[in-house]
């Protein structure tokens, strides 16, 4: 089969590899019809993640159509069609029954990280039973493949650690495929104000579009002096941290009003400085947490039902063997405009 492959930091390559097998009794092998690429990925190339070593078939999104299954697997059958969620997940380890798929000893995120993902013609998925999810007759199987990663996780990491509540003012930094994502799920709470940071006009002109009640383009080093002034000097109950550099971090850290909570969504690859001298007093929570997908079922159903539209966040699309045209577009994002892309069979 055909797959990108990691070689090493700042490499890659679209590739022969060996058709995943059946290891365990609860694996299914899945033949991927349509992936796309994450900002976690680019991280991976730059050298950010240490767990995924060369050699490593890229990729934690997807959906496809069962083409085997391990003995034990009694929820799926070849031939079903199935969305694949970016954490595995044996449903039985200490962490599991804590809901925290993330962690799960024998799981977590390890698809494209610690194991071959989905960005190849065929991937094996463990723990089968408690990891795909079947796609509903007629669904929109691009609309699913964000439910894979981004949907969950600008929800999860973001929203719901973020403690959105209605009429509450909240900032999203970054407006990304993943802050986006937030934007969009944190209006199931009905916020206030949802004021969306980036360097990007073009992102943030989209992320009106998708409900931001404020935009500012912080390019000119003025965002949380404008952020303060349109707060009367409060700050936000809600900072939401979306791209994973000191910089923007740190700008959470200026903007979170007395009691606020800062949820950390990127995945950072450098240090950044948490400023105790200015924060000690001011009874604000700091999370961090890593997508366990448990809002998978619900945001299913949601978009099912058609109160959201991930498709909206889908800039552009690919072939499988255009896998590094694709990765191009989306490392590019400045200049292509991409937000997500969905790489087709």
């Amino acid at each position: 089969m055909k797959a990108l492959v990691y070689k090493g930091p700042g490499q890659k390559a679209y590739e022969d590899h060996a058709k995943p097998e059946l290891r365990d009794p609860t694996d299914a092998i899945v033949r991927i019809t349509r992936t796309t690429i994450c900002g976690t990925d680019l991280h991976i190339l730059k050298g950010d993640v240490a767990t995924c070593t060369p050699g490593r078939i890229l990729g934690h999104e997807g959906v496809g159509i069962i083409d085997a299954v391990g003995a034990a697997v009694t929820a799926f059958k070849p031939g079903d069609r199935v969305l694949i969620s970016c954490v595995s997940a044996c449903g039985k380890c200490e962490y599991c029954r804590k809901s925290m798929f993330s962690h799960c000893t024998t799981g977590g995120w390890i698809l494209g990280n610690t194991i071959d993902g989905t960005q190849a013609e065929y991937v094996r998925t463990p723990h089968a039973d408690t990891s795909l999810y079947p796609i509903p007759e007629g669904a929109d199987e691009e609309a699913l493949v964000m439910l894979s990663d981004i949907l969950p996780t600008g929800f999860e990491c973001g929203v719901l650690n973020g403690k959105v509540e209605p009429g509450a003012t909240v900032a999203i930094i970054g407006s990304g495929p993943i802050g986006l994502a937030a934007l969009l799920t944190a209006q199931f709470y009905s916020p206030a104000e949802i004021i969306m940071v980036d360097l990007d006009d073009s992102r943030l002109e989209i992320a009106k579009r998708f409900g931001a009640t404020a935009t500012i383009n912080s390019t000119d080093g003025t965002a949380v002096e404008q952020i303060m002034a349109m707060t009367g000097n409060r700050g936000v109950d809600t900072a939401i941290e979306a791209v994973g550099v000191p910089a923007t971090f740190e700008m959470c850290e200026r903007i979170i009003a007395p009691g606020g909570v800062i949820a950390n969504v990127g995945v950072h690859g450098k240090p950044v400085a948490l400023h105790l001298e200015t924060l000690w007093d001011r009874n604000i929570a700091i999370t961090t947490r890593l997508v366990d997908t448990s809002s998978t079922p619900m945001l299913l159903k949601i978009v099912g039902s058609k109160k959201i539209d991930p498709t909206l966040l889908i800039t552009h699309r690919f072939k499988f063997d255009q896998m590094i045209e694709a990765y191009d577009t989306f490392g590019n994002a400045a200049e292509t405009r991409a937000l997500k892309v969905i790489i087709e069979a």
